[in-house]
This record gives structure tokens, sequence and C-alpha cells, in this order.
């Protein structure tokens, strides 16, 4: 199946390759309005299907998404022709998992995760901005919502710490 005209990708995309439904986030990055987000609001049903897991389960999956991610956005990316296309949105999934570590499935902070991750991934701060612009391919699609993801997971601890959640 290929879509007509997502952000002007046209038929290199196709959602049975399971590269490109991945890299897609299941679809979710042809939002023709701010794919980034709602990439990551994809990444909240998979937090929640991993997130009674022990810790180093979570760990491990959190590692396992983005080692993959890697490989699935350099391909892509290779794929569509455009380094880092705004439909690429595996890199919001495992950076808003990042965000999530050791984190309560309750609603009050997935939203904040939320809000956080994308805040970081949006404005990035130094040197989030920096690696997004010197780190190519699958690794520098990655990096910088990887990054993103730590400055929010330290941000969202240090809340949970001082509430006591």
């Amino acid at each position: 199946m290929s879509d007509s005209n997502p952000g002007g990708l046209g038929d290199r995309v196709r959602l049975s390759n399971p590269v490109h439904f991945l890299a897609l986030g299941f679809g979710s990055g042809l939002s023709p309005k701010a794919p980034g987000t709602v990439g990551t609001l994809a990444a909240i049903p998979v937090f929640l299907l991993v997130s009674w897991l022990p810790l180093a389960a979570y760990l491990g999956i959190v590692l396992l998404v983005s080692l993959a991610g890697i490989w699935i956005c350099d391909r892509a990316a290779r794929d569509f022709g455009v380094h880092d296309h705004p439909a690429i949105v595996w890199d919001e999934i495992a950076g808003f998992l990042v965000t999530m570590i050791a984190v309560p499935a309750g609603l009050v902070w997935v939203v904040l995760g939320f809000l956080l991750f994308r805040l970081f991934d949006i404005l990035k701060p130094w040197p989030i901005r920096w690696l997004d612009r010197h780190v190519h391919g699958g690794l520098g699609i990655m990096l910088d919502d990887l990054l993103a993801g730590v400055f929010a997971l330290i941000l969202l601890q240090l809340l949970l710490w001082l509430t006591g959640g």
C-alpha cells in the first residue's frame, strides 16, 4: 500500500514494507500536521504495553528499539531519498521510551513525559541541536531524540522525587 503523497514522499512509501511501517511509527508519521507529535502519541501505547515489565527488561527493550532504530531510520531515509524526513518518527518512539524509564504508567506521568519530551525535541537545546546538525545517517536521526529523551527523563525523575511520586 502506498500513500498518494505523504509529505511529498509519493510512491516511495510502502506501509506493507516492515521498515517503512516502523520508521513511520505504524503510519502515525504520515500525519499532515505535526508528525513528530503524532509519532510521540503513537509511542504511548507502546510504553503502556511494556511499562509493567521489570526495569531490566524495559531497559533491554529501549536498547533494542534504539539500536534497531538506527538501521530502520537509515534505511527509510535512503528509501525516501530524504535525510530525517518529518514522516520518520521511530526516533520519537525511542525518545519517548527513554523519557519514561522508571516512570509510573499513570496518566499524569505519561502526559508530563509526553510534554517534556516534545519540549526538548522541538527546542533542541545544546548539545541536541549540534548533534542534529552534525551527526548524519540513522545514528543522527536517532541520537538527537534519544538525548531529548534523556533530558526529559532527568526532569521527570526530578519531579517524581520532589513529589514522592
